[in-house]
């Protein structure tokens, strides 16, 4: 059974940074994926950030490509998402997920793909 627990999350103002960990039981980092997405109050579930294979490539939408930071520790099996200038719009609920099996890029943002979530960290930008 895989397990992932999410870590990291609260309050911060805007313009703040914040780095979520995501912890990851009975599943390597280094064959399959790992997803970063969040889901705010009355909107649908979107993808974030991806890593995936055994090179690690990394993905992002185009809204955060250029303030936030997926990473990974294999040793650890902790995978990381480094957030930077952040914003009232990125208040949500974010999640950790994993794909039991090959994840084509085109399938990181699809949340349908992935086997495995965790509970969630809550993320609040407010002044």
């Amino acid at each position: 059974q895989v397990q992932l627990v999410e870590s990291g999350g609260g309050l911060v103002q805007p313009g703040d940074s914040l780095t979520l960990s995501c912890t990851v039981y009975g599943a390597s980092l280094d064959v399959y994926a790992i997803g970063w997405f969040r889901q705010a109050p009355g909107k649908e579930r979107e993808g974030v950030s991806c890593i995936r294979g055994s090179g690690g490539n990394t993905h992002y939408s185009d809204s955060m490509k250029s303030r936030f930071t997926i990473s990974r520790d294999n040793a650890r099996n902790i995978v990381y998402l480094q957030m930077n200038s952040l914003t009232p719009e990125d208040t949500a609920t974010y999640y950790c997920a994993h794909r039991r099996g090959r994840l084509a890029l085109s399938g990181c943002w699809n949340p349908s793909f992935f086997t495995s979530w965790g509970q969630g960290t809550q993320v609040t930008v407010s002044s």
